[in-house]
């Protein structure tokens, strides 16, 4: 072999090494890693949606014993509401539940050692939470339609835009409190406490109070209710309603993002980033 042919050889080699290693390589093998460590677990990834459909359950049948026809009035809107809690509430606990993981078995800080850098691993990580979450909460919706045996319209891609931007706000007081837990450790509390707060933001009086517009999944939820019980497609959305949803999704993802990189940055300062 000639020392050309060496050095072709040696530039094909290099090249296809930075095409296997690049953005997309590494988004597929966080999505592979996420998908896998949940499903290694099948007894605890079926008994959460489990619990999360007995907890529907029980509003459902409980509602009905107690409220007969006021509940059946409002199903469609009942329906709605707890698939953006479920969406609410994976996507929060699995991007903190997925930075304390990496905090306990000590790889957070390699993710600062990698040749992509510590903020595209997190954004990969942040939408193979996004993909897992929207996979479960679609059997959660498949299975709330059978129990109630109702049917809500669902133009599928005006559905995930408007879920997704929703969301996004609530990903980030994710992200900022995966990044209070790598600087403080336990904060499970704090953490815990909101899931309360997201059912009062999802149910919010928006029209009665259009300040609460300005707060975490409470344009959301009033768009997901239009779209999904009277089939509005995107384009026939009001433009300053979904704008305002796209700004609190920028600002609160922005912010939550912000929170995380300084209190990762303080924990490398003060030396506690593989600490547990």
């Amino acid at each position: 072999m000639t020392a050309g042919e060496g050095g072709r050889r040696g530039e094909v080699a290099g090249n296809e090494t930075t095409r296997s290693g690049g953005y997309y390589h590494l988004l597929k093998a966080v999505i592979y890693r996420d998908l896998v460590v949940w499903l290694r677990y099948p007894v605890n990834a079926a008994t959460g949606l489990l619990v999360t459909l007995i907890f529907f359950g029980l509003i459902f049948y409980g509602g009905r014993l107690v409220a007969g026809q006021a509940i059946d009035d409002t199903i469609e809107g009942l329906i709605v509401g707890y698939f953006l809690w479920t969406l609410a509430q994976g996507s929060y606990y699995g991007i903190t539940s997925a930075i304390q993981a990496e905090a306990s078995w000590g790889t957070l800080e390699r993710h600062f050692m990698t040749p992509f850098g510590f903020g595209p691993v997190i954004l990969a990580k942040s939408i193979a939470v996004i993909l897992r979450t929207f996979l479960t909460s679609a059997v959660v919706l498949a299975a709330m339609l059978v129990m109630t045996g109702r049917s809500i319209e669902l133009p599928v891609v005006t559905v995930i835009v408007v879920a997704t931007l929703a969301v996004a706000s609530v990903f980030g007081l994710g992200l900022a409190m995966g990044g209070l837990s790598v600087l403080y450790k336990r904060i499970n509390n704090l953490v815990n406490l909101l899931q309360f707060v997201f059912i009062a933001l999802i149910s919010a009086p928006v029209f009665e109070i259009p300040w609460t517009r300005a707060l975490p999944l409470v344009q959301g939820s009033a768009l997901l209710q239009v779209v999904m019980r009277d089939g509005v497609r995107l384009w026939e959305l009001d433009p300053l309603a979904l704008a305002i949803l796209v700004g609190t999704a920028g600002l609160y993802l922005g912010a939550g993002y912000a929170m995380f990189v300084l209190t990762t940055r303080r924990a490398r300062r003060l030396g506690v980033l593989g600490d547990y």
